[in-house]
Formats: C-alpha cells, structure tokens, sequence
C-alpha cells in the first residue's frame, strides 16, 4: 500500500513521534495505522524507559490562569538540557499542560503518589459496590481492578486521557513518552498545582 502525505500526518497527530518515524512505521505494516501506531507506542515506550535514569534538572515551570481569574495552575516539567527545554515541542508540552490541569483537575501526578490508605479505601469502596450489585465473588476482584483503573484515569495526571486529543486515545503519560522519543531526553512532570477561587484544597504533587 503506498503510504502518503496525509497519512503520515495524521499519524504523527496522532502519536507526536517524528514525521521520518512515522513514514517508516506506515511503511513496515503496510500502511495500517492502528498497528504503524502500536508500534510507535511501543518503541516510545522503549525509548522513554532507556533515558528513565538520567538526571533531569532542566525545564520550565508554567503557570495559567482561567479568563476570570477563578482557576490559577502552576506546572513543573523537568528535561535534561536547556537546550530541549527553549524548543517549541516542549515549550507547547508544558503549556498545555497547564490547560490540561485546569481543566481535568487531577489529584496526583503518578499512581505511585496516591497514599496507601486512600488506594486501599477505594478497593474497599469498590467491593462493597460489587457486592451490593450481586456481583459474583469470583470476578469481584476484576471488578475492582477495572473500577479502579477508570478512578485512575479520572484522579492521576499522567492517566487522564490528553486534553488535546479529541479521540481520548491518548494519555498525557503517551504524550510524554512521545516528546521523549522526539526530543531524545528524558522529560519528567514532575508537579503540579492547582488552585481555584473559594477552595483551600489545591493539589500540589511531586514525583
């Protein structure tokens, strides 16, 4: 299948990764996006786990606030050089970012941040749930792990669907993992804040 212009750039829409990486990838499966697509995903994932260790102390830390002045946030993305960090890829990253936390409003930053006790409450939320519904108790437990995954995906910022991604395909995590086989550096949200008028419970979480 002959691969054009306009499927490369819409995988590249799609996937943020290269647009020389994307022809080669639409080229290796034969033009079938939702594999040249995994395939990126996976090679992102790859990339993105090889650089997991270097150190990064560069970056930006943005702020927005919501016209109106109701919303304020204040976002902390780290790279490894300030070179990376003055390019439009990452500059954009970490802009929209700051619209993304304004508007999904998350609660913590990785699944690794969520306190013990506050994981363990919601299982327990979740099986006296099933339970309640008569749910089998031999597929409760899978009950529970779906149920917390989509609590992850409502209250963990790199689990929320991305904001600028109308399909809901991608998470802010592939987002990342995509800027990181671009840019070739390792990049880390790292925290987050954010405040609205008439709430003192703004969330300010660290990696």
């Amino acid at each position: 299948m002959q691969v054009t212009a306009q499927m490369v750039k819409e995988l590249r829409e799609a996937t943020g990764a290269a647009v020389l990486d994307c022809k080669n990838a639409l080229v290796e499966h034969d033009g079938d996006m939702e594999k040249a697509t995994e395939y990126l995903r996976q090679k992102g994932l790859a990339a993105a786990a090889k650089k997991a260790d270097r150190v990064a102390s560069e970056g930006l830390i943005e702020t927005y606030t919501h016209p109106g002045g109701r919303v304020g946030v204040m976002v902390e993305v780290n790279c490894e050089t300030d070179f990376v960090a003055s390019t439009p890829q990452f500059e954009k990253f970490t802009h929209d970012l700051t619209l993304h936390v304004a508007f999904h409003a998350p609660k913590y930053v990785k699944v690794e941040d969520i306190p013990g006790e506050v994981a363990d409450a919601k299982r327990a939320e979740f099986r006296a749930e099933a339970l309640r519904e008569g749910k089998p108790e031999a597929i409760v437990d899978k009950i529970i792990e779906g149920r917390m995954n989509k609590w992850y995906a409502e209250s963990v910022l790199l689990m929320q669907p991305w904001i600028r991604d109308e399909t809901g395909g991608q998470t802010v995590q592939d987002v990342a993992v995509g800027l990181i086989a671009e840019l070739k550096e390792n990049i880390v949200v790292s925290r987050f804040a954010r405040f609205e008028l008439g709430q003192a419970d703004g969330a300010a979480e660290e990696v």
